[in-house]
């Protein structure tokens, strides 16, 4: 009997990157996704969300390369390693990738794509700072007088039109 034991035993580490690679890639960020919604804070929700944007590009390169992928033999290990550190909140492994690598490529796109061409600024070029203002005023002042300001705005437009 403990022959069998010692093989079983064998055969979970001979595989464990293929037992431990959807539970730590996908079960536990899917719990943790859905905690993370119904909690008011925005830090989880931010962790989340950068970790299934880096989740579905290692799926995409996965694809892309699969034939490449094939000839390296740590890759699963590796990959499982990288997943971890994104995975566990100790680390913020995704929170930093996103703000090292991610977030300076899509803000400032002119310096990493050669086939940048500028826009004309216009009102709607930036619709992030019409956001930003928002969340700034309500950190500043809270969310009911975000609401406030809202329905002034909406009772002023509607006395200009009737």
């Amino acid at each position: 009997m403990g022959s069998g034991a010692g093989s079983f035993l064998k055969v979970l580490l001979k595989n464990f990157d293929v037992l431990a690679g959807p539970v730590v890639s996908l079960v536990y960020p899917l719990y943790a996704s859905v905690r993370a919604i119904e909690t008011k804070s925005p830090t989880d929700d931010r962790q989340w969300l950068t970790y299934w944007i880096l989740y579905s590009m290692i799926t995409l390169v996965e694809l892309t390369f699969a034939k490449v992928i094939e000839w390296i033999p740590i890759w699963s290990y590796a990959k499982l390693i990288f997943t971890c550190w994104l995975v566990i909140p100790q680390f913020s492994g995704a929170a930093y990738v996103y703000e090292h690598y991610l977030r300076p490529f899509f803000l400032n796109p002119q310096t990493i794509n050669i086939w940048y061409v500028p826009r004309k600024k216009d009102v709607f070029s930036r619709p992030d700072d019409i956001l930003t203002a928002a969340e700034k005023y309500m950190e500043e002042n809270g969310t009911d007088a975000f609401e406030k300001l809202i329905h002034r705005k909406e009772k002023k437009r509607s006395i200009l039109w009737n």
